[in-house]
């Protein structure tokens, strides 16, 4: 039996049938324990959004530098060069901001017209079927295309890549992540970036083989090929999963919010906001972990040095606190305040614009050919994993 420090409130995030709604448990921690303890896990968690925002922004004390999994940092893996996911600053804004003159606002808003047109290469066909899976039938296929279209991965190899990406977060249900075969840097990369090494493209591939930089050492220089491997990984990682999960979860959060569902269908204009409400309401990554690098104290409590601190990003997000009374409500008329599905501070996503611009496109067009639907519970499928939480399938009836 896993307890707190306080009370008989459990958390395991291995738990498939707490992970299928853990909100009312993300309640109870909030309340009763704001500092929570696993004692079989061994971490302490936060909950609340003011404890998890801090915790965030402080590099120093919650660090990134050992991962940001838990069974990662349990493990001391070393950690390869420019996985800035797991990185802190300097190295961590070195690397950075690299990545950031590639996913500048210019470059993700002139992908709206290719975005748009994977949308419709995947939903045309189905309009008339009365069937449509957001996950398999668009979630798995446009982001897949889209991020692939900016590394330069062929079409032919596409799937094999998110596919084998994707499956490096995977556990088997109920179990923490196998992390005995180490941190993978991209390895299936490697004849891309030689082939493309003499075919130069409008990609990040092309840009990542010749940039130049000064590192944190302060010498110019380009990109190991190691470091070009692991970037690769990153961002094919980062572009696939987490808009996935999104476009299920719109899927099965307007099926059972069918009034804001017409909204949105009579008023497009809505959509981002909506957009912004999804992602509040149901964040794909509802958790991350820190290595704790010195004492420090949370609610009238030492948190040792050496422990692992988990951030509950899907609890923060429903906390009254910061969201008002209706907190666990959806409502896409709600008044904008900051959420923290994209993390905040050194570690903001580099995707979000993109996410946030791919979510759009797809609702949008979603819309134009259904604007009604009901899910299929009982055939929808929850994702094996304990670090991202959304659905492998969201069939529905369409009409």
């Amino acid at each position: 039996m896993t307890t707190s420090t306080e009370s008989h409130v459990r958390f395991d995030p291995y738990d498939v049938d707490l992970i299928a709604d853990p909100y009312p448990m993300f309640a109870r921690l909030r309340e009763e324990v704001p500092l929570y303890y696993n004692s079989e896990y061994d971490f302490y968690a936060v909950s609340r959004f003011a404890d998890v925002n801090k915790a965030l922004v402080d590099n120093a004390t919650f660090s990134s530098a050992r991962g940001a999994i838990l069974e990662l940092i349990k493990a001391n893996l070393d950690i390869p060069s420019g996985m800035l996911i797991f990185e802190d600053p300097p190295i961590h804004d070195v690397h950075r901001k690299l990545l950031s003159r590639m996913f500048t606002p210019r470059k993700i808003n002139a992908l709206e017209p290719m975005i748009r047109e994977f949308c419709v290469q995947s939903l045309d066909p189905i309009v008339g079927t009365g069937h449509f899976d957001f996950v398999t039938d668009l979630g798995a296929q446009m982001p897949m295309k889209t991020i692939s279209a900016l590394l330069g991965i062929p079409e032919d190899d596409q799937v094999f890549v998110r596919d084998h990406v994707n499956a490096q977060l995977r556990t088997e249900a109920g179990k923490p992540m196998d992390h005995t075969k180490g941190l993978s840097v991209g390895d299936m990369f490697e004849a891309y970036i030689d082939w493309r090494a003499d075919n130069p493209s409008d990609d990040i591939m092309t840009e990542l083989l010749n940039v130049e930089f000064v590192d944190d050492k302060g010498v110019t220089r380009r990109l190991t090929r190691e470091e070009i491997l692991v970037y690769l990984n990153v961002v094919a990682g980062a572009g696939n999963e987490t808009t996935t999960r999104l476009i299920g979860w719109a899927g099965k959060v307007l099926a059972e919010h069918p009034d804001q569902r017409r909204e949105l269908a009579q008023n497009p204009a809505l959509i981002p906001q909506a957009i912004e409400e999804l992602l509040r309401y149901e964040p794909p990554a509802p958790h991350i972990s820190r290595y704790v690098t010195r004492d420090v104290d949370i609610h009238d409590q030492t948190v040792p040095e050496g422990s692992v601190m988990m951030m509950l990003i899907g609890a923060a997000c429903r906390d009254s606190r910061q969201f008002g009374p209706d907190a666990d409500s959806f409502n896409i008329h709600r008044a904008s305040r900051p959420h923290l599905t994209f993390s905040v501070g050194a570690h903001f996503c580099l995707g979000a614009a993109l996410a946030r611009l791919e979510g759009r496109i797809a609702l949008e067009e979603i819309l134009k050919r259904f604007p009604e639907w009901e899910v299929d519970m009982a055939n929808a499928k929850l994702s094996p994993t304990s670090t991202v939480r959304g659905w492998e399938t969201m069939p529905a009836l369409v009409s």
